[in-house]
C-alpha cells in the first residue's frame, strides 16, 4: 500500500480570471484512473445577506449541481450551528448521485468554506467561478485533489 500523496497545489483568485494552475484537467483525471475529484473552495468577503440566508444557500446548492452536471439526491439540508459567535453560521449538505456538496458559512467573518466531491469528473474552475460570483466574494482560494 502506497503512502504517496497525490495533490494539486492551491490557487488563489481575486478579480482576475483563474489560470489552469492548481486545476485537474479531464485528461489528467482519466489518465490517473482517479476514483473522484475533491475541490475545497474558500470564499472571502462574501455578501453577508446571502451567506446568512438559508434559501439562498439552497439555491446555490441546486445551481452548483447544474454547473458540475451532478444530479441532486434528496433535499438540500441547511442548519444554523454554533453557540460561539466566532464560528456560528449555516452548514449545508447536498447529496448528489456521485457524492456530495457541503459548506459552512461563517457569519462573523463573511467567509464561506465549500467542499465538492464527485466520483464523476467536473470542471473545478467552473465551480469556483460560479461560487465566487453567486456569493459575491471579493476573492477565492481553492484546492483540487484527485482521490485515487
Amino acid at each position: 500500500m502506497s503512502t504517496e500523496l497525490s495533490f494539486v497545489s492551491s490557487q488563489s483568485l481575486t478579480n482576475e480570471q483563474p489560470t489552469k494552475d492548481g486545476y485537474v484537467t479531464k485528461e489528467e483525471y482519466e489518465l490517473s484512473k482517479a476514483w473522484g475529484l475533491a475541490t475545497a473552495i474558500d470564499l472571502h468577503d462574501c455578501d453577508p445577506d446571502l451567506l446568512k440566508n438559508a434559501e439562498a444557500i439552497k439555491e446555490y446548492a441546486r445551481k452548483v449541481c447544474e454547473v458540475i452536471d451532478a444530479k441532486p439526491w434528496g433535499p438540500c439540508h441547511v442548519q444554523h450551528f454554533g453557540v460561539n459567535p466566532d464560528v456560528a453560521g449555516y452548514s449545508m449538505m447536498q447529496l448528489v448521485e456521485t457524492s456530495l456538496v457541503s459548506g459552512h458559512f461563517a457569519n462573523k467573518t463573511n467567509r464561506i468554506f465549500l467542499d465538492i466531491f464527485s466520483c464523476k469528473y467536473y470542471d473545478a474552475i467552473k465551480a469556483v467561478e460560479f461560487s465566487k460570483e453567486f456569493f459575491k466574494a471579493k476573492d477565492v482560494s481553492f484546492r483540487c485533489l484527485m482521490r485515487l
